[in-house]
């Protein structure tokens, strides 16, 4: 069995239900998502979703969209677990399976590039394992700075989140780098 497990953050259908959603970079993200849970299952790697939950919104249960977007399929043996935090390991009973399969790499793709993708990334190194973060496997949306007020585009964040956690906290990667 592998030490590595691809995490695939929040790629869930409560997105498509948010004020800012976007279908603009989607095509490409869900392409070089469903290529890197391909190479992960060639190379036996354990692939694990997670959703996020909140008490109202398009993110509770009561929605009915807290669930996977329609073009994951995941494998019986591929667990999904429900985090109510930013990060995907503190809470949601993930830190303890990793643990029990014996991971200690992890490769991080999924949905807010810069949002619970970063965070899982810190929290992640902070707890000793070793992390890439597949830059093309996740999305963002424009966001509106808090200063200036200017419009940050996705390929903004994307470079901003990339360069705070370049051999900080992960290695910088892209699909492409496992084929």
């Amino acid at each position: 069995m592998s030490d590595t497990a691809l995490l695939v953050i929040d790629v869930q259908e409560s997105f498509k239900h948010r004020p800012y959603w976007s279908e603009q970079d989607f095509p490409s993200f869900q392409t070089k998502l469903l290529n890197l849970i391909h190479t992960a299952r060639e190379r036996g790697w354990a692939i694990v979703y997670i959703l996020h939950e909140e008490d109202r919104g398009a993110f509770s249960q009561a929605s009915g969209f807290v669930r996977l977007m329609d073009f994951l399929q995941p494998k019986a043996n591929e667990p999904i677990f429900t985090k109510r935090v930013h990060n995907a390991l503190t809470e949601s009973g993930l830190q303890a399976w990793l643990h029990d399969q014996s991971i200690s790499q992890l490769k991080i793709s999924g949905i807010r590039t810069e949002q619970c993708c970063e965070t899982t990334t810190r929290v992640a190194s902070d707890l000793g394992y070793s992390v890439d973060f597949v830059l093309d496997a996740t999305l963002t949306f424009a966001m509106q700075h808090p200063l200036n007020q200017s419009l940050v585009s996705p390929e903004q964040i994307k470079a901003h989140t990339a360069m705070v956690l370049k051999d900080r906290f992960a290695q910088i990667t892209n699909t492409a780098d496992y084929t």
